[in-house]
């Protein structure tokens, strides 16, 4: 049974994940069934980068400190609160309950992630062990989204059953959890810090790696959140289906893009980073035609293509990172002894593309959605030419190997 301890791991993962993307289809039922302006809905989305930056930040060294079993069972217990409170369907509460859902998913993913793989045991290699938490994640984020909008479509209580039922998802697995082992000592001193700040201030990281980081969360709300619902009347009372399912298309092809960055990955250019920069930047301009066009199949490539470019800027930015971070910090012992931590600070810094469906919807009575989405593709331009320009430039050098790229490629 020993080889199987990690499969409750996962689950914390998948439902923590679950519990963060499940708005996106409740958002349509809010908008047939309740009088919330679009902005306040795009608000109530955003606010869980509030969240979630300081869960991230505080995951991995509270994993360390108080443990893995820990420090998840409370971010699963604070997500099942989080979504009983949505659950009552009333505006301000929803904001809090965004909030505290943001930050439970920042506890849960560094040290969910990390817990799974320990529990895999020596058996089983880094790559493999980093694979189960990849797609641990990506189900989540897609499950969430696809369960609400099948919940809410076809239940009655559209906006009340689905998180009851993400609630009831964490109780079991807070059950399932509840007698695994901390696969790492209890109490470790925290790690230090300098490395991190180091590769934060390193000037490959503001010029190859910043510019492309909105991108990332950017591309998928642009895909799942903000076009959805300009094609919504051509598809009457399947809203949150549909919503549901694109939010499943373009996050599982971010989670099938992943390898590709890895495998684009080049220690002596930005080759990985421009490759996804431009796909995003060709999805931007494919959803200004959808939305210009008014079309529920260009919305569909839409997805597909912001999801790839989502998943490929994620995976060339993490690779980035860890790189910066392991030149600071040494390879004394050949590991790199920070990868969760760096991957949880590369991550905060994509949290702003969270705010772009509220911008988006804040600028909308000022110019018209396809004339928006040109605009972000030329804004991507721009940080493409500033990515382009120092991709040569500044190289850390000490390129990680496969092992480990594969490793904190996964700590999304």
């Amino acid at each position: 049974m020993r080889t199987a301890r990690w499969i409750p791991a996962a689950a914390a993962v998948a439902v923590a994940a679950w519990g963060a993307n499940q708005f996106t289809a409740l958002a349509s039922v809010y908008r047939a069934h309740t009088d919330w302006s679009p902005v306040s809905l795009a608000g109530m989305f955003s606010v869980y980068l509030v969240g979630l930056v300081p869960g991230l930040l505080l995951g991995g060294p509270a994993a360390d400190q108080y443990g893995r079993r820990r420090t998840v069972r409370a971010g699963l217990a604070l997500s099942a609160a989080a979504s009983a409170l949505l659950a009552l369907g009333d505006e301000p509460t929803g904001y809090v309950a965004r909030l505290a859902t943001g930050f439970a998913a920042g506890l849960v993913f560094p040290a969910g992630t990390t817990w799974l793989r320990e529990l895999s045991g020596p058996g089983v290699s880094p790559v493999a062990a980093a694979r189960r938490a990849m797609y641990a994640t990506g189900i989540g984020f897609s499950a969430g989204a696809l369960a609400s909008g099948v919940l809410s479509e076809w239940l009655p209580g559209p906006t009340v059953v689905p998180c009851l039922a993400h609630a009831a998802a964490c109780l079991l697995v807070l059950r399932a959890t509840g007698r695994l082992p901390d696969a790492a000592p209890v109490g470790r001193p925290v790690r230090p810090a300098e490395h991190h700040r180091a590769a934060v201030q390193h000037p490959r990281f503001r010029y190859v790696v910043l510019p492309a980081s909105p991108a990332v969360l950017g591309a998928a709300t642009v895909g799942y959140v903000v076009l959805p619902p300009l094609v919504a009347h051509h598809l009457p009372g399947y809203a949150p289906l549909f919503s549901g399912l694109v939010a499943a298309l373009t996050l599982a092809m971010g989670v099938l893009a992943q390898p590709f960055a890895a495998r684009l990955d080049d220690a002596g250019s930005a080759r990985a980073t421009l490759t996804a920069m431009a796909t995003v930047i060709a999805g931007l301009l494919l959803g200004a035609l959808a939305a210009d066009r008014d079309s529920v199949g260009l919305v569909l490539a839409a997805a597909v293509v912001l999801g790839t470019g989502y998943g490929l800027t994620l995976g060339a930015g993490l690779h980035e990172v860890e790189r910066l971070t392991a030149r600071s910090a040494g390879r004394a012992t050949g590991r790199n002894p920070a990868g969760p931590t760096s991957a949880a600070l590369y991550q905060s810094t994509t949290s702003s593309g969270f705010l772009t469906p509220l911008l988006l919807a804040g600028t909308a009575g000022h110019a018209s959605y396809p004339a928006l989405l040109v605009g972000m593709a030329a804004v991507g331009v721009l940080c493409l030419a500033v990515t382009g320009a120092h991709s040569r430039r500044h190289l850390p050098g000490h390129p990680a190997g496969p092992e480990t790229r594969e490793d904190s490629s996964v700590q999304t």
